[in-house]
């Protein structure tokens, strides 16, 4: 189904459950917090994901995406244990958002390359839809990225006062 191998879908299912939760996280805290239960399901199946990509995928790209993915996720999971006070909130928060923006880039473009089964949405790695789809991801990326920055920013005001 989906063209998708057995190993394929280790990295389908095992990354999966990363979506929700990091949709969670950042309903619920406006940011991916590393040291919660929310946050160790986050780095599994983040974890997962990323080294698994290695060895399903095609494109040369997906090899960096995945490297990126990993260092990212092991920087900001790590960062949290150094002694660098307001600064390290920020780089766990920037290291962590990317880490999510690089895991939702290739599940869109993947999702709308393979639905529906046999009559995909996207053929060509230029169609507008899918091209409009990154944009998006990378708009949110931003805003977000601005937002969390912003609203630790007011955390550190208020807690200095």
């Amino acid at each position: 189904m989906f063209g998708i191998s057995p190993l394929g879908w280790l990295h389908t299912l095992g990354s999966l459950p990363a979506i929700p939760v990091a949709l969670y996280m950042f309903a619920r805290y406006g940011r991916i917090v590393p040291r919660s239960t929310a946050g160790l399901i986050y780095f599994v199946s983040m974890l997962i994901g990323a080294a698994t990509v290695f060895l399903v995928a095609h494109a040369p790209v997906s090899y960096v995406i995945g490297a990126l993915t990993l260092v990212l996720l092991l920087a900001g999971y790590g960062v949290g244990f150094l002694p660098l006070g307001r600064a390290g909130r920020y780089a766990e928060t920037i290291c962590l958002s990317f880490a999510t923006f690089l895991l939702m880039l290739p599940t869109v473009t993947e999702v709308l390359r393979r639905v529906p089964d046999g009559h995909p949405l996207v053929t060509d790695l230029h169609a507008p839809l899918l091209l409009g789809a990154q944009g998006s991801l990378l708009g949110l990326l931003v805003v977000g990225l601005a937002a969390q920055i912003f609203v630790l920013a007011r955390q550190g005001t208020a807690a200095a006062r």
